[in-house]
């Protein structure tokens, strides 16, 4: 860090910067939603560090000790659940802990591994998730006096959700057929983070088949077209 980042650091949260002092872990595969995030943070004033798996996560918290842990509840390399677990009992452990995901009964999965609260995909309502990190912060660690509420939206890049489905392309075409239930988890985020409920459809065939225990191959394969009409078209959105 440098003296300037530091001096901003030390300084107590304010009404426009509440999260101001905080360093917050978000433990995300998705660039998309992680950019979102990091634009959350950068208006809040907290600073942001990325793990997009959870051996990084557990890497990176060897090293350093996060305010804030928001851990994404589907990871490439195990589920986020066992993350909060680990941390939640933990005898020294982040101030905040937050699930994160799109997917149906995801929040009550977080809760009843240990965290704090639950933040649903996409988070985009920067009144919101400043609340939602603020409601499980010790009093020291509020801001003083009234705060109004903030409406800001904010809209990530559109690179880092080219970048999500270039990767979920790459992962159909050659990934094992163990890839096949990480993707469409992974797929189902980003096609609700960008409100497309055609993409949402199209994984929600394949998880519906996989779940029956029968072939989803034709369903994949539609998959593979969604993505691939999208990285095609000039504005993926």
């Amino acid at each position: 860090m440098d003296p300037l980042e530091d001096f901003i650091m030390s300084r107590p949260p304010t009404a426009q910067r509440p999260l101001l002092g905080l360093t917050v872990l978000a433990v995300e595969d998705s660039r998309y939603a992680c950019e979102a995030l990091r634009l959350l943070c950068l208006r809040s004033g907290a600073r942001i560090r990325r793990a997009d798996c959870l051996s990084n996560a557990r890497r990176h918290l060897r090293t350093y000790r996060p305010n804030v842990l928001i851990v994404d509840i589907g990871l490439p390399d195990g589920r986020g659940t066992d993350l909060i677990a680990e941390l939640a009992g933990a005898d020294i452990r982040p101030e905040v802990i937050l699930g994160t995901s799109g997917d149906s009964g995801a929040a009550d999965r977080a809760i009843g591994a240990g965290a704090d609260g639950f933040l649903d995909k996409p988070v985009a309502n920067l009144g919101t998730f400043q609340s939602v990190i603020l409601a499980h912060l010790p009093k020291d660690r509020q801001p003083s006096g009234p705060r109004a509420l903030s409406a800001e939206e904010i809209a990530p890049d559109e690179l880092a959700l080219r970048d999500d489905l270039v990767h979920a392309a790459r992962l159909l075409d050659a990934g094992p057929e163990g890839a096949v239930d990480y993707v469409t988890q992974f797929l189902g985020g980003v096609a609700r983070s960008m409100e497309d409920d055609a993409l949402d459809a199209a994984v929600e065939a394949v998880a519906l088949n996989r779940s029956l225990g029968v072939s989803a191959a034709s369903e994949v394969q539609a998959l593979r077209r969604a993505v691939s009409a999208r990285l095609s078209s000039s504005a993926p959105i």
